[in-house]
Formats: C-alpha cells, structure tokens, sequence
C-alpha cells in the first residue's frame, strides 16, 4: 500500500485546546443525577476535555466511564501494522490512565475511493485484521464501528471502559522530586520519512551522509514495530511502582505533552528534561533536515508513542528493570529511560538546551545485538 509522505497536520496545541474549551458543560464538576434519582455524592474523580480521556462518574455511585477515540491517516506500507498501530494508538489512552482492561472498541474507517476495487479488498481486510489482533492483544475485541468512502483512507477507533477508583490514575499528582521516565524511544515521524526519501532523490542527498540506507530500513522496521507495541505493561507496572501521572506521547511530540501534562498537575511543579531516548541516527537525520522535525526541540510528532510518567524518585530505577525484564521475557526490546526531574514551578516543561541524545539501537541491527539492552539514563 503506497503512502504519501508522513505530514501529521494537526490542529496546533494551543488552538485545539481553545477550541475544544467550547465543549466544557457550565455545569462541569457538579452532581451527576439520573432521572428520579437522588443526587449522587458527587465525590468521584472527573477528567474532561484536553487530556487523554474523558473520566466521567456514572449515575451507579463508585463507577466511572473512562472513553476515547483518535483516527489518522496510514503511515506505514503494510496495512495489517498500520491496523495494529491504529489500535495500539487508541488503547495508548486508557493505558496512560494506569488501566490495563478495556470493555470494548469501536473501529472507524474511512475507505479511499481513489482505491481500485481489486486494491481495496486486498489492502482494507488487512488493516481491519491487524487492528482486530491488536485489540485481542489487548484482552478486549471490535463490536462495530463506522466505515465510509473518503478521498483519504483513515483508520482508528474509540475504547471505552467502566472503572473502580482504584482502576485508575488521575493525571495530576505529580510532586516536586519525582522523576520523569519514557517508555517508548523517540523519532518514529522522523524514520517513517526517511524511508519514504529513499526513492527521492532530492530528499535522499539531504540526509545520506549522516545514515546509510540500511540504517535507515533497520530504523523504519524499529519505529513499526515500536508504534504497534501496545503500553499495556506500563500501564499495569504504573500501579505498582506508585506512579503519580501520565500520558501518552503522540502528535504534539514530547514538549508539547510534556506542557500539557504539567498544566494539569494540582500542585505548582514544572517538569525538565534532561535525556532524549531516541532510535538510532534519527537526531542526526533531523537535524541534517533542519526545522523539519524539530526532534531535539520536542516538537517532532510522535505516532503511537510511550507513556511519559512521573514516578516517585526511588521507584523509577527499579520501573525501568522491570520494563526491561518484561519486553525481554515476551521476546520484545526496550525498556524505559529516565528524562528528567519534576520540580517546584508553574506548571510547564522545558527541554534543556543541550539535552543528552540516548541512541537506542534498533532490534535486529548489529548494535542491538551486541548490547541487547536499552541505555539506562544516570539518576539525575
């Protein structure tokens, strides 16, 4: 399945989130009633607009609906990863809540009508199959959707999941001293691009002195496969290592989550990051092209990316290990990298200026094999 180059035109951060202020109820926060009912205590958590999900308390008292979508466009040649990316990619959500169950999903999927007929039935039962696969997976399955004819394939769907309390992190406990950990390496817009560029010329003589052609397809299979892994693990090992916020790293790229993220936590803290995990030789590719990606900056769009969690400073190593035991005992790489220090400050993040690149190989490559761990970040 031929793409187009990988350009992730989404609303700009502060736009959106003046826009979607306009869905805010004026009645947000207060009791939820049903009718003939007696006006519930109000007491349960409640998560709107701007963040990853919506956490909404049920009219059955002690019970909420945690729910979310997101679509996009294909990104990847192979139909069945992109259908697994898409679902990983809405899933990625709940996971960054701590929940680790899902009740159910819906897919959505727009076919292209400038596809052939033959090109449809071999491309689109692929995509449905690997986003199916994704989701079992997941331990939930695909009841129904929507599906329609577009000039543009899109591909995504909504998870939904009634929750406990206890089921879930709220993503605003972070405290001054907790330490910042991704679990998922950075640069994946960057190596889907480079590997469009290697039957463009033009764009090829940009970038080939500072990465060889199969540096770039070992990078390209990396930030596939990275994108289609699921963050379930981190999901549950953010229960038990006391995680105290989350979220997913995706479209904004790491700052603009990073803000995001800040600007919702109770307390007056600002979170610095220090390291950037990145897959192999992608910095210097983004940095051969300029302000194209802005990788470093932590503007450079992420799809599917790892959850960005605050951790309490003497759980974060040992979060890490457990990471890695687990990818390894499942046959997976990687692991998770601690970035950065929370601290007292006003509600924003910050990349330093001359932040330390962790190049992490990709799986399969000769570096990888030679040191089949993830590079581990020093305390900070």
């Amino acid at each position: 399945m031929g793409v187009g180059e990988m350009v992730l035109q989404e609303v700009p951060q502060a736009a959106l989130l003046k826009l979607l202020a306009g869905l805010e109820s004026p009645s947000a926060g207060e009791a939820v009633r049903g009718p003939g009912e007696e006006e519930c205590d109000g007491s349960g958590p409640k998560l709107g607009v701007g963040m990853d999900c919506c956490v909404i308390p049920l009219r059955h008292g002690g019970l909420s609906l945690v729910q979310t979508t997101d679509f996009f466009y294909p990104l990847v040649e192979d139909p069945y990863m992109m259908g697994r990316i898409a679902c990983a990619n809405v899933l990625s959500d709940l996971y960054a809540m701590g929940i680790t169950e899902c009740d159910n999903m819906l897919m959505l999927l727009s076919v292209s009508q400038k596809m052939n007929e033959k090109d449809r039935e071999r491309v689109m039962p692929l995509m449905i199959e690997g986003f199916r696969d994704a989701a079992e997976e997941g331990g939930t399955s695909v009841t129904g959707g929507q599906t329609v004819v577009n000039p543009w394939i899109i591909v995504g769907g909504v998870a939904s999941v009634v929750c406990q309390p206890n089921e879930f992190i709220m993503p605003d406990g972070a405290v001054p001293g907790d330490v910042l950990v991704l679990t998922k390496p950075l640069g994946t817009q960057v190596a889907v691009n480079a590997h469009q560029w290697l039957d463009q010329p033009e764009r090829w003589n940009k970038i080939k002195l500072v990465i060889s052609k199969e540096e770039v397809k070992e990078a390209y299979q990396e930030a596939m496969f990275s994108m289609a892994t699921l963050n379930r693990t981190a999901a549950g090992l953010m229960h038990k290592f006391q995680a105290h916020a989350a979220t997913d790293v995706t479209g904004f790229g790491l700052l603009g989550h990073a803000n995001n993220l800040a600007s919702q936590q109770k307390s007056d803290v600002a979170f610095v990051i220090h390291n950037l995990p990145i897959i192999a030789k992608m910095a210097a590719v983004s940095k051969a092209c300029g302000n194209l990606f802005n990788l470093i900056q932590g503007t450079s769009a992420e799809t599917s990316g790892g959850l960005l969690m605050c951790l309490p400073r003497e759980q974060a190593a040992k979060f890490c290990s457990e990471m890695k035991s687990q990818r390894v005992s499942s046959g997976g790489q990687g692991g998770a990298w601690i970035i950065g220090i929370v601290e007292k400050g006003d509600r924003r993040a910050r990349i330093i200026d001359k932040p330390r690149i962790i190049e992490v190989p990709p799986r399969g490559s000769q570096s990888a094999s030679q040191d089949g761990s993830p590079v581990t970040s020093p305390n900070i």
